[in-house]
């Protein structure tokens, strides 16, 4: 089972305006989105979680911004080690409120295969050379991973308040931290997120070069007892009420709109959909068990699965279209968002809307070790940058 510690972590100065200095994950921000980050504060994350420029030493700069910060008082270290209690309120997409209790700290870095700490998806190719030099020039844990705990108890564990350290309203979502110092709350922490695997769900990327780095350090130092053993980790509960999933649809290119219909007849009924889409259809595409089949010119059909054709595959959308599409020349892109998807689909040959990835599938990967198509799930809220640094 995985190992989970507390650590004395970096944190703004009390007083600070987090609103100005927080920033979503850097994997989600584009270069408009840094930029205005960059202009609403000096000490916004971003300064350091995203070098900019090309300059080669764009990572050098970053430390040694952040050790500016640090030596100014600007970012102020915790006096002993803490977990953070990391609250979510919120009201979801379809309406549902949620409060989401997760804690934040030092989780151990496996190799992969090891155990303990499991993947819950296949991951596309990335370029992770740019985490892996900042976190070379930096020694910090800057971005968490995202993990859910299969052991039960968490959210009861986290029930009651630690030492309300800040909260930060974004987009209609409560950022919300907690210290937590007390020995015997900390080691009841400890012993729950012991006690089962850690499923990784979102940040895949991250813990890799979490792993990279921690094996650069063990062949420079001979030393397997190093910070480098584990990685800033926020873990919450897998349960129904502890999580907000939403799809991630589905874009096609390179294969023409009537062979690419014809591949999804041999296994969908497509069916002209009456009016516009909408809200109310992504939840009767959940209701009704069927996706949906977007033209470039927006307009859309149900994909209804016909009998029996798709016995022996996982209840996975993504699954079903890998299937569907299997020995065509069709190549797949990704987009999160009913607006966004039909602000874009014109842009290609055709997209695909397809329905959140169930809890009792998200379990079923981690129980059997099984890893779900690329882009199967998308958590939100997303979590904020900066609330939590830890200095390896």
């Amino acid at each position: 089972m995985p190992r989970f510690e507390p650590f004395a972590a970096w944190r703004y100065a009390p007083a600070s305006d987090l609103d100005a200095l927080l920033a979503p994950p850097y994997d989600v921000l584009s270069d408009d989105d840094v930029a205005a980050l960059r202009a609403r504060d000096p000490h916004n994350i971003v300064h350091v979680d995203v070098p900019g420029g090309d300059s080669p030493r764009r990572y050098l700069d970053a430390a040694e911004t952040l050790r500016s910060w640090m030596a100014d008082g600007v970012l102020v270290l915790d006096d002993a080690p803490a977990f953070t209690i990391y609250r979510m309120r919120f009201t979801d997409a379809a309406g549902v409120p949620r409060d989401i209790a997760g804690v934040l700290g030092a989780l151990e870095v496996v190799d992969e295969g090891a155990g303990g700490v499991l993947p819950h998806e296949r991951t596309t190719p990335k370029a992770s050379t740019d985490r892996l030099d900042l976190t070379r020039a930096t020694g910090a844990n800057l971005s968490p991973v995202w993990g859910l705990s299969l052991a039960t108890g968490l959210t009861d564990v986290l029930r009651a308040p630690g030492e309300f350290l800040g909260a930060v309203v974004v987009d209609g979502v409560e950022h919300r931290v907690e210290r937590v110092t007390d020995p015997a709350r900390l080691a009841a922490i400890t012993a729950v997120i012991g006690a089962d695997d850690v499923l990784v769900a979102d940040g895949h990327h991250r813990y890799g070069v979490a792993r990279q780095y921690r094996d650069e350090t063990r062949a420079a130092t001979g030393r397997d007892d190093t910070p480098a053993e584990l990685t800033l980790t926020f873990v919450n509960e897998l349960v129904a009420d502890q999580l907000s999933i939403e799809a991630i649809h589905r874009l096609y290119d390179g294969i023409a709109w009537d062979d690419l219909v014809s591949a999804l007849a041999r296994r969908f009924d497509i069916v002209p959909l009456d009016g516009p889409v909408s809200a109310a259809t992504l939840r009767e595409m959940v209701e009704w068990g069927r996706l949906v089949l977007l033209r470039p010119d927006g307009a859309a059909s149900w994909l209804v699965p016909t009998p029996g054709a798709f016995d022996g595959l996982r209840a996975l959308d993504g699954a079903w279209l890998e299937a569907a599409l299997a020995g065509t020349p069709a190549q797949v892109s990704y987009q999160h968002g009913l607006d966004e998807m039909l602000g874009v689909v014109a842009g290609h040959a055709a997209g695909v809307l397809i329905r959140p990835t169930s809890i009792a599938e998200i379990l079923r990967t981690g129980r059997e070790g099984l890893l779900m198509p690329p882009k199967s799930t998308f958590f939100t809220p997303k979590l904020r940058t900066g609330l939590v640094l830890r200095q390896m």
